[in-house]
């Protein structure tokens, strides 16, 4: 079992940058690998960012890519997103997700376990 707890999100102007964290407990971390993902007020979630489990490899969305950075200390159980050059179309309840296994997916219905979600605002 795995219970994650999100946080760092906020209102912020577009152009400006955000770090979410998301802190995991249990002892076996590094045996996941990690998404972001967002929702958007009437749309489905989807993918942002994956990272696998050793930190080795990342993965972005387009819509992404360029400006936000996925990264994990398993060390301390925690997975980050960096989000830089924001968006008024980043604007979205944003969760961090588990996956049993080393490789991360865009996949919703691959992982496990899932975050209560973190508001990310941007205002234009």
């Amino acid at each position: 079992q795995v219970q994650l707890v999100e946080s760092g999100g906020g209102l912020v102007q577009a152009g400006g940058s955000l770090r979410l964290s998301c802190a995991a407990s249990g002892r076996t971390f590094s045996s996941y690998a990690m998404g972001w993902f967002r929702q958007a007020p009437g749309t489905e979630r989807e993918f942002v960012a994956g990272i696998n489990w050793s930190g080795g490899s990342t993965y972005y969305a387009d819509s992404v890519k360029g400006r936000f950075t996925i990264s994990r200390d398993n060390a301390k159980n925690t997975v980050y997103l960096q989000m830089n050059s924001l968006k008024p179309e980043d604007t979205a309840v944003y969760y961090c997700a588990a996956r049993w296994g080393t490789v991360a997916s865009p996949e919703v219905e691959r992982y496990n376990y899932w975050g209560q979600g973190t508001q990310v605002t941007v205002s234009s």
